[in-house]
């Protein structure tokens, strides 16, 4: 779905991948509508887009929200006059620790935000969707959505249910006007830990050299081309793509691999 002309929702667009996916899209000449949390992220976003921000609406929502959620399409419809697409993009990680170690009030905040607020968003914006000549759904998953991740366990099992939800969204939607692209992003450089309320653990240079992060700008990009080109799945960075291929060909090595690369992490928390 070329995305031009079209009104397309950005959940978490107040910063990070989600605002870059705001601008790239107000540049493709979409209108978008940004949601986040945050007001003061929303307003930044805005003043980014320039003499774009005339096709940008801004919305202060909480997505776990489910009364909220459901009052938004008729809010964007009659201020955009449609609806076309959705990212939901929005999401957090959760404190780097082991599961044993991890509070439950830790992990609901987890769940609710990135599996129930992406579902409340998928379910409130979907009949208005398939009403639409054309129209798409990019969920943002995770690499820590099919590999496991130590000190990212509840995170990672949030993402692999974004998975599985989407890819069964994307079935039963395949005799419509609805297309479905899931995204396995890797290592990005976002504010995620800041925006989800931690602090990540100290990193020596040596742990910093062995995760560097692709710019929010490109994944940006490969995402929107993953929309407009109505690609199944989309695997941002290169260690999203060499760990697929790992985990593929054995998930006990790729499993073990990627503990020996984060074990540190772990010991310094």
């Amino acid at each position: 779905m070329n995305v031009n002309n079209k009104t397309i929702l950005v959940t978490g667009g107040g910063n990070g991948m989600g605002r870059e996916l705001v601008l790239l899209l107000l540049k493709k000449g979409a209108r978008v509508a940004a949601l986040d949390v945050r007001e003061d992220y929303l307003n930044e976003t805005k003043s980014l887009a320039g003499a774009n921000a005339n096709r940008l609406s801004l919305h202060v929502v909480n997505i776990t929200d489910k009364s909220a959620v459901e009052n938004l399409p008729q809010q964007i419809i009659n201020t955009h006059g449609q609806i076309d697409g959705i990212i939901n993009n929005a999401g957090i990680i959760q404190p780097f620790v082991k599961v044993n170690d991890l509070d439950y009030a830790s992990i609901e905040r987890v769940v609710n935000i990135n599996f129930y607020g992406l579902l409340y968003m998928t379910k409130s914006f979907l009949p208005h969707l398939l009403k639409r000549p054309e129209a798409h759904i990019v969920n943002i998953s995770s690499m820590g959505g099919f590999l496991p991740v130590p000190g990212q366990s509840i995170y990672g099992a949030t993402k692999a249910a974004v998975k599985l939800l989407t890819e069964g969204l994307r079935s039963e939607l395949l005799d419509t006007n609805v297309r479905v692209t899931l995204i396995f992003p890797g290592a990005i450089g976002t504010n995620i830990a800041n925006n989800s309320g931690l602090k990540m653990p100290s990193v020596s240079k040596e742990q910093e050299e062995k995760f560097k992060p692709l710019p929010a700008t490109k994944a940006a990009e490969m995402i929107v081309e993953g929309m407009e080109k109505n690609k199944y799945r989309v695997m941002v960075g290169s260690d999203s793509r060499f760990m697929d291929f790992l985990y593929r060909l054995s998930p006990k090595f790729a499993a073990e691999f990627i503990y020996k690369k984060m074990k540190d992490l772990l010991k310094n928390n």
